[in-house]
């Protein structure tokens, strides 16, 4: 939505799943006039709600192998905002991306912050700053959190331990996060598209918390191969057991 309100009118939307009671937290779709219904087919319309001109190809069946290629193509930007847990997703699409020449961006809510890392074209991959190819479930999670979040300003604040379950795949987030995630992601877009201004890529990531009122960079040459990120992981492994 705050793409559609800069101005980019043109997307491909992709989501399988429905608006269920759980999203009102933090979706901006979830409503109460949207419950049950098709996220694709709501943020098309609402889409559409403001800017009737706008060119929006929909896949209410998500991304898979088979249409990989009719989502991508003549595509500018990647735009990721896969649920945390799609991580095969995640690969397929980011691999596709650097492949085809594609900028691709991700920005996680973490805690009350933003986490956002840029991958760009001929620049260290989405595999190499990861490294999550083989790895068992709980450790391609524990590698991504790192790579999401090397700097961790989230950390020490959760109230609710028990919120965090890995095994059941659900984990908290807030509305503000996801706000911050809209604005930072949107800007980093409209740098992309219009070439204005620098913008770090992969191995930097960039993270802001707002509960903290702390702003992050940092650059991990070797991704999860550096040997800070080694100690990071050595750190978040125990969190992810049981």
């Amino acid at each position: 939505m705050t793409l559609a309100r800069l101005g980019v009118g043109a997307f491909n939307i992709a989501d399988f799943d429905q608006f269920e009671v759980h999203n009102f937290n933090r979706q901006v779709g979830a409503l109460m006039s949207t419950l049950g219904r098709p996220k694709a087919e709501v943020l098309h319309e609402q889409v559409l709600d403001i800017n009737p001109e706008a060119k929006v190809r929909r896949w209410d069946e998500g991304v898979v192998a088979a249409n990989l290629d009719e989502f991508l193509r003549d595509v500018d930007v990647y735009v990721d905002s896969l649920d945390f847990f799609a991580i095969e997703a995640r690969r397929m699409l980011f691999k596709a991306c650097y492949e085809r020449g594609i900028p691709a961006l991700t920005a996680a809510p973490l805690g009350m912050g933003v986490a956002l890392l840029y991958f760009k074209p001929g620049s260290m991959s989405f595999e190499d700053y990861f490294k999550v190819e083989g790895c068992q479930e709980n450790e391609k999670y524990a590698r991504f959190i790192a790579g999401l979040s090397p700097a961790m300003l989230q950390r020490g604040y959760l109230a609710d331990m028990e919120a965090v379950n890995f095994k059941e795949k659900r984990g908290p987030s807030t509305m503000m996060a996801c706000d911050l995630c809209a604005g930072v992601m949107a800007t980093s877009v409209l740098k992309v598209l219009l070439g204005r201004g620098p913008l770090k890529a992969a191995p930097w990531a960039m993270q802001f918390d707002a509960y903290k009122q702390k702003l992050s960079f940092t650059w991990r040459p070797f991704g999860n191969s550096n040997p800070l990120q080694k100690l990071l992981l050595m750190l978040i492994r125990p969190l992810l057991k049981g």
